[in-house]
């Protein structure tokens, strides 16, 4: 049986939902079909996708390409960095302790709360007038 040469797996956060394919490589990093720099435009996302990386030190031999639908772009960072996490353990099982210490496995289960009738946002209220 021939050797898996790519690793998928998905990833999700608030309502973003991120396909991550890893292949050996360069280091090459898309997302949507642009490169990662120019679709995640803070530098603060691009290094949040890139900590599980960094963490196993794999930045830069592996190549990433992801799609991603739904959320922002914060909660789009944080399904592809879960993602990516999940297709790491997949290429190699021992970095699953690694990743795990780093909290890179977790889920990240918070939502937005609905907003309540008779309040502008969930929990905020219309201001109190006495008189």
């Amino acid at each position: 049986m021939a050797e898996q040469t790519s690793f998928a797996a998905t990833g999700r956060r608030k309502e973003a939902v991120a396909r991550v394919t890893i292949t050996p490589g360069k280091g090459t990093f898309t997302i949507n079909n642009r490169e990662a720099k120019k679709y995640l435009t803070r530098e603060t996302l691009i290094q949040h996708t890139q900590q599980p990386l960094e963490a196993t030190e794999m930045l830069g031999k592996v190549d990433i390409v992801a799609s991603t639908n739904g959320g922002g772009l914060s909660g789009q960072s944080g399904a592809v960095r879960l993602g990516i996490s999940r297709a790491l353990v997949k290429m190699d099982a021992e970095l699953h302790k690694t990743l795990r210490q780093g909290g890179f496995l977790t889920r990240d289960a918070r939502e937005v709360e609905r907003k309540k009738y008779g309040r502008p946002k969930a929990r905020k209220r219309f201001q109190y007038s006495k008189r």
